[in-house]
């Protein structure tokens, strides 16, 4: 009788899988934000050539995070990593007001894809404690994310934005 009760509730129990595509320019702070989720601390990071995947464990949820780079070679390779993606976790320098258009242009190519149609955006406003910084309000603005279609913005922190 304790086995069928110990089956049943690791059956209820069970941990939720779920695969998270984390993108964005690079140095936007990718790897970095991966292991402080990991580790819960910061680590030193080089440039990522190619991807780091790791899994993040959060109460009954276990999240396979793809950190893939962000040199202008490899984004034309983001497209591979979108297939069963069920977030997506947009990085961006918030102290980068050379390059805010051409993240803005990739994130919608990114949305715009079929396989990203149902997929959940956080849009991760980093580096927001350098000089020079965008605001929440003025990235949300130069990102264009009020015009993405079928998606909905709302800014529920300050150093981050969230889509659904």
């Amino acid at each position: 009788m304790g086995v069928f009760f110990s089956n049943l509730f690791a059956r209820l129990l069970k941990k939720k899988e779920m695969r998270l595509l984390m993108v964005g320019l690079d140095a936007a702070g990718k790897t970095t934000i991966l292991y402080k989720l990991k580790l819960g601390e910061v680590v030193s990071s080089i440039p990522t050539i190619g991807f780091n995947v790791e899994t993040v464990d959060y109460k009954n949820i276990s999240f396979t995070v793809w950190d893939v780079g962000g040199q202008s070679v490899i984004r034309g390779l983001w497209r591979h990593y979108y297939v069963n993606t069920k977030g997506l976790i947009f990085v961006v320098d918030c102290s980068d007001h050379e390059r805010i258009e051409m993240a803005a242009e990739e994130l919608k190519m990114m949305m715009e894809e079929d396989e990203m149609r149902d997929v959940v955006l956080l849009v991760l406003a980093n580096k927001q404690d350098l000089p020079k910084a965008m605001t929440v309000s003025e990235l949300t603005d130069r990102l264009g994310l009020h015009t993405l279609r079928g998606r909905q913005v709302s800014e529920r922190h300050t150093d981050w934005v969230y889509t659904h």
